[in-house]
């Protein structure tokens, strides 16, 4: 039923949802983020990938969910925690890693391994940052948009559409601020195209998964919220 924005109300499971968002977005973004690791595609041979994309695209799979059940403003909400969870995060790392170790035998080799797992440069943080926010944001404003056109159908059309649009927006802003220059352009170009292509396939596998999980909230939550009178700007934690 589409109706105009309702006065706020509680959810069941909307927390619970917005805490498995920010964990796998810290996780991804902090655990291999720019590791490339290298995998064997049939009939492509071997490729060289970013390892975060094995679970980076969970994180747009749960703000599908968020915005086709809950809304874009509410899914705007979670975005922000996350984009402040991992400003906060970059923060602390650089801070650990910077203040100056003790004297002992453990700190002389844990220092360097701190360093290199958490030591991350300000481009790819700014770059993490930036276009987790920008492509976040697009994801959501375009299923949210599709939804109202196509009222309510062809969730997996939206889902795959809002995916490829905020993945892409991702994979471009992200590789460009953070290892443009410091890659090989080669490396970079296949790295980048690689990943778009394996998270808008992901989106596509688990389609399935996004229909029931999509069914279970709007029943459990008797909810299914259209953005008729939403206003559209990121800059807001209205709801």
């Amino acid at each position: 039923m589409i109706r105009p924005n309702a006065p706020e109300r509680t959810y069941r499971y909307y927390d619970l949802l917005m805490a498995a968002f920010v964990c796998i977005l810290l996780c991804t973004n902090l655990i291999g983020a720019a590791k490339q690791t290298q995998v064997v595609l049939p009939w492509l041979g071997q490729w060289t990938v970013g390892a975060g994309v094995l679970f980076f695209p969970l994180s747009y799979f749960f703000g599908d969910i968020l915005t086709e059940v809950y809304g874009y403003a509410r899914d705007r909400r979670v975005v922000w925690a996350g984009f402040v969870a991992m400003a906060f995060a970059s923060l602390m790392a650089w801070v650990i890693v910077a203040l100056p170790p003790a004297h002992n035998a453990f700190m002389a080799d844990y220092q360097g391994q701190l360093a290199g797992v958490f030591g991350n440069t300000w481009r790819v943080a700014a770059g993490s940052m930036l276009a987790y926010w920008c492509g976040g944001f697009s994801n959501s404003y375009v299923l949210a948009r599709l939804k109202i056109r196509t009222q309510g159908k062809w969730l997996w059309l939206r889902a795959i559409a809002s995916t490829a649009v905020g993945e892409g927006i991702d994979s471009l802003l992200f590789y460009g601020l953070a290892f443009y220059g410091v890659w090989d352009w080669q490396d970079l170009l296949e790295v980048a195209t690689l990943e778009y292509v394996i998270k808008v396939t992901w989106e596509v596998v688990a389609t399935p998964l996004t229909y029931a999980m999509v069914h279970f909230l709007k029943r459990a939550e008797q909810e299914d919220f259209y953005d008729t009178h939403t206003r559209f700007t990121p800059f807001s934690l209205d709801a």
